[in-house]
């Protein structure tokens, strides 16, 4: 049997935590002995609970990296914020990793967002699989896509971050004798990528390719579904409190009459409520997304594709607050598909009334989401979990 290290760096909220434990029960039910390494292990702890599969602290990046421009234009200025403008700097990122694996001595690293955990393992020679959405999967052998596409970034400014990136990670590689990378997404597609996702819901607008797996779903889980008591619709919110937009959108579901339960993770670990109304339930932990998806009539949260894909699945439309580059093109993506609106595209002043009722009131976001919903019917999450495991096994390298 094989030791199987799932690894989540970068990015935030449940999503990557929910994807790396759906993907650790068909591998540990097949007898390989799995160990996270998460970004994150006080949210993620409830989420996890039920596992029991040694959890590990990430190796992140801790410090404020001055001197880069305010709105990141490409993964590659992400990156070069997390650690990637300085190769000294890498290199200690780097050595953690490398001593996670020397002490677990996996067999397959597979990354969420995981770039610096592909950098370790390529330095160590191991072998890597790397899964996501379109978002952390970038386009292979080409520089990083834009991510203000609609701002048409100088193409000087993504070759110098590019060029930048690459020297960074080359040097480290160099200092362990291992080979370079010649596209700056070798870094986020390892060995061997594995796209979860469909075309309509890919970052990066891509048509061909693929293969497109479909959205990797965590398996159903979580608390059952309690409404407030009352007539108004039923509209399910995951936010965050940090987010000053969460606080206007749910102002704005209560003035409306509607019954919200909202899943706040700060809320649930003991954060004051950022509104409190008798029509407003906050989640005491994760709750069961079937349930609560069956049973309301929209859906709001910042546009984590994990959610987005099951609302869509469901036939549900989305009032969505994007507060990243990723979320951002995710909700730019579902508007395309007219099955929701991205809130934060809107002018300022937003008129959050006029939102609330448009989703809920106006039939064609629906009509969207339900033509979505048809189109992947078939979609069986449990058998796209056991062909991940297939294809992972594929890759062990004979010992």
């Amino acid at each position: 049997m094989a030791h199987f290290y799932l690894c989540w760096e970068l990015g935030g909220g449940l999503g990557h935590a929910g994807r790396l434990k759906s993907i650790a029960q068909p591998l540990r039910a097949r007898g390989h002995t799995v160990t996270l390494v998460l970004r994150d292990l006080v949210l993620t702890r409830s989420l996890l609970k039920d596992l029991d599969i040694a959890t590990l602290q990430a190796p992140v990046w801790l410090h404020r990296t001055a001197g880069l421009p305010p709105d990141q234009a490409s993964l590659a200025e992400i990156l070069l914020a997390c650690g990637y403008l300085d190769a000294e700097a890498l290199a200690g990122l780097c050595a953690g990793w490398r001593g996670l694996f020397r002490q677990g001595r996996p067999d397959l690293i597979i990354a969420d967002y995981a770039p610096t955990a592909i950098l370790a393992a390529r330095s160590l020679g191991l072998p890597t699989a790397a899964l996501g959405p379109g978002f952390s999967m970038p386009p292979a052998d080409a520089p990083l896509p834009p991510l203000r596409g609609w701002e048409a970034p100088p193409t000087a400014r993504l070759q110098a971050t590019e060029s930048r990136l690459l020297a960074s990670a080359n040097s480290v590689l160099a200092a362990h004798g291992a080979t370079p990378l010649a596209h700056a997404a070798e870094l986020l597609l390892g060995e061997h990528p594995l796209l979860c996702t469909w075309p309509e819901l890919d970052h990066y607008g891509r048509s061909g390719g693929g293969p497109w797996l479909g959205p990797n779903l965590p398996q159903a889980a979580g608390g059952r579904a309690h409404w407030p008591a009352g007539e108004g619709a039923r509209v399910f919110a995951y936010l965050r409190h940090s987010i000053p937009e969460s606080t206007e959108a749910l102002q704005a579901l209560v003035r409306r009459g509607c019954r919200v339960l909202c899943y706040m993770p700060e809320v649930a670990a003991g954060a004051r409520k950022p509104v409190d109304s008798p029509l407003l339930a906050y989640a005491p932990a994760p709750v069961a997304l079937p349930e609560a998806l069956a049973q309301c009539e929209m859906v709001v949260s910042h546009a984590g594709e994990a959610l987005v894909a099951q609302a869509l699945l469901a036939g549900r439309p989305l009032l969505m607050l994007p507060h990243a580059a990723e979320s951002f093109l995710m909700a730019r993506r579902v508007e395309q598909l007219g099955a929701g609106i991205n809130a934060m595209g809107r002018p300022r002043p937003r008129n959050w009334d006029a939102l609330v009722a448009n989703v809920l009131e106006e039939p064609g976001w629906r009509a969207a989401a339900a033509a979505f919903a048809r189109r992947y019917a078939d979609f069986n999450p449990a058998r796209q979990l056991e062909d991940l495991a297939d294809r992972f096994e594929a890759m062990l390298r004979p010992r």
